[in-house]
């Protein structure tokens, strides 16, 4: 009888304990959307803040020319490419963690968004410093 009552309550106290651990892990799980939302957000945005009079230069000066479209559009290319490759992630994190077509490893579509992203913006610095100086000059 009393290991019974001993088994019932240990049952009850561990279903509370998992309860409490997955509530926490859905709470983690919200507040890193939250933060990833909020670093794409910026990560797109940063560009334009930083560079919108250089885009507006290249933009201005627009011939369907390959070296014109190579030169002056890689690095926003790039970085349009890396944003997507993030937009890929955030697809694959949304699957029901449960479901037949939940796949696990973002991993290297994230490792691609960083990687593009970061060279589109070392580009967009070069191209910036280039644009100013000739439109200076």
């Amino acid at each position: 009888m009393d290991l019974d009552r001993l088994a019932a309550r240990r049952e009850a106290h561990d279903r509370q304990r998992r309860s409490l651990r997955r509530e926490q892990e859905l709470r983690a799980r919200r507040r890193a959307q939250r933060v990833g939302l909020v670093g794409f957000l910026a990560a797109a945005a940063l560009p334009v803040v930083l560079w919108h009079h250089v885009i507006a230069m290249i933009a201005s000066e627009f011939e369907l020319e390959w070296r014109y479209l190579l030169t002056g559009w890689t690095p926003w290319a790039l970085m349009a490419l890396g944003m997507l490759c993030f937009v890929r992630v955030w697809m694959l994190d949304r699957r029901a963690r449960g479901s037949r077509f939940h796949v696990v490893g973002g991993g290297a579509w994230f490792g691609w968004g960083v990687t593009l992203y970061l060279l589109g913006f070392a580009l967009a610095t070069q191209v910036a410093q280039i644009a100013t100086s000739l439109h200076g000059a």
